[in-house]
């Protein structure tokens, strides 16, 4: 597990300055995704302007639903390359695996079962061509169910086009993106490093870790979609064990590092507030839909802990009121 969880940001190599660059890297992470690995990578490629441009490059955890291979064959016809991991290496290093396979100025991690629409790459390339001074550029975003059907937008976090203000302290109170809305430039990467740490909360971290060094473009159309599961996949096993809530609080510990001292107490406060009423509200989606009432008082147990507020006392007391009236266990 040490292993597939990095503790410190893994190393990026810089690109041999004789190697052709592309502008962007469009690395798409995949495992046993492949339902959804087909509509992500027809995006892409209605939007490819072709490869001395855009590299576009599946790299696959070792799949086992489906021959991966066959199917980047069969969309991509020749153009979208694919790389197989030896083994089963886990979300993190297969981050790692495709950032350092990266050749582009400009590294688009976009997981297999999410999509971009129309327009996405050339208004993020916009962005950076009109704010150089950007690390990072990011878009708004929908979020989407396994049918592709819009479920509610990304909490807002800007009106206008251009660099996001106050963004280290925004992002440092809580999750505002979705790896889909996110590029960044691989100099950043090569500077900073990759996803370490945790399994859950990995991306808020390396946005707030940015933020911490670099400004971040913005612009408020919607050009992308963060898929969300009900099935069986790694994230609601991790709401199942109540593991999501201790990477979050070591996340939100792991951020302190990154703040001005004279903020830190007072954004590390609103951070565990802002998390406490997440999970106490989700304990709700525990106790229904994976019928635990075990599990679901746990986590509002946990999120009482994290924050003790209004909000967090009220789910911890209904939890406890559902078990023992059974309702609808």
């Amino acid at each position: 597990m040490s292993y597939r969880i990095p503790k410190s940001p893994p190393v990026i190599k810089p690109i041999d300055p004789s190697i052709e660059r592309p502008l962007w890297s469009v690395m798409i992470p995949a495992y046993n995704c492949s339902q959804f690995l087909q509509h992500c990578l027809e995006n892409v490629l209605q939007q490819d302007e072709g490869v001395h441009k855009m590299q576009i490059e599946v790299v696959d955890d070792c799949s086992t639903d489906a021959d991966v291979k066959a199917l980047v064959e069969k969309i991509g016809k020749g153009r979208v390359d694919y790389f197989r991991q030896e083994k089963n290496q886990g979300s993190l290093r297969n981050f790692e695996t495709c950032i350092n396979r990266a050749k582009g100025y400009y590294v688009h991690l976009l997981h297999g079962d999410d999509f971009v629409d129309a327009g996405f790459y050339k208004a993020i390339e916009s962005l950076f061509t009109d704010f150089p001074q950007a690390g990072a550029a990011c878009c708004a975003f929908w979020h989407v169910n396994e049918a592709g059907e819009f479920l509610y937008p990304n909490e807002k976090i800007g009106d206008e086009r251009g660099i996001l203000t106050d963004w280290l302290d925004t992002i440092a109170q809580g999750q505002k993106l979705q790896p889909p809305s996110v590029v960044v430039k691989r100099e950043v990467y090569e500077k900073l490093g990759g996803f370490f740490g945790v399994h859950y909360s990995e991306d808020w971290e390396m946005w707030v870790r940015i933020a911490a060094h670099y400004p971040f473009a913005f612009t408020p159309l919607k050009f992308a979609n963060y898929r969300v599961h009900d099935n069986e996949n790694i994230t609601s096993k991790y709401f199942q064990n109540g593991q999501h809530i201790k990477d979050i609080a070591k996340t939100i510990n792991t951020i302190q590092n990154y703040l001005p001292a004279h903020k830190k107490e007072m954004l590390k406060r609103n951070a565990e507030r802002n998390w406490s009423i997440y999970y106490a509200r989700t304990s709700d989606m525990v106790y229904h839909r994976y019928h635990n009432s075990k599990q679901a008082i746990q986590q509002a147990k946990l999120a009482y802990k994290m924050h003790k507020n209004p909000t967090t006392f009220f789910f911890l007391f209904k939890m406890y009121i559902k078990k023992l009236i059974r309702y609808k266990l």
